[in-house]
């Protein structure tokens, strides 16, 4: 006889609540990460890091790095700035539901989004990573518009 189970554990930490949102966020895209990149993304002095998630949209962000990207910022809750070019859209849902933390394009833009307060689903949505936990609160306190210098980070 074979027995099968599930458990759930909580985890409150910073961390914790950063890799939980990552796992929701690639549930709701159905894509299992095979392995990542990581982007950095500087506005003035601030540095914020960011893993992309190996897909085909992510693929094709990194390919178009380094750039400058001229972001607005919507309702508090996230920032968005036109890339050069479209991104790849193989396997992707025709929306996505973000967490606190995301890195997102959204598709009828061509916009990065940098999501640091509660958005909900939304069709055109695609979620390519994650920042780093400690950048959530940084991003936030970051006013207005800005311009954001992505490259893809050393390693």
């Amino acid at each position: 006889m074979v027995l099968n189970g599930c458990s759930t554990t909580t985890d409150n930490s910073p961390t914790g609540r950063a890799e939980a949102g990552h796992a929701r966020s690639n549930r709701s895209h159905g894509t299992a990460m095979e392995s990542s990149m990581q982007i950095e993304i500087r506005v003035g002095e601030e540095r914020f890091t960011a893993t992309v998630d190996d897909t085909p949209a992510g693929r094709d962000l990194l390919a178009q790095l380094p750039q400058a990207v001229h972001m607005r910022d919507h309702g508090g809750v996230e920032k968005t700035g036109r890339l050069q070019a479209p991104l790849s859209l193989d396997g992707r849902p025709a929306g996505a539901d973000p967490s606190v933390g995301d890195l997102g394009y959204y598709a009828p833009g061509n916009d990065l989004v940098v999501y640091y307060g509660d958005q909900s689903y939304y069709n055109g949505i695609v979620i390519l990573g994650t920042f780093d936990f400690q950048a959530t609160p940084r991003l936030a306190e970051l006013p207005g518009d800005i311009t954001a210098h992505v490259t893809v980070r050393d390693s």
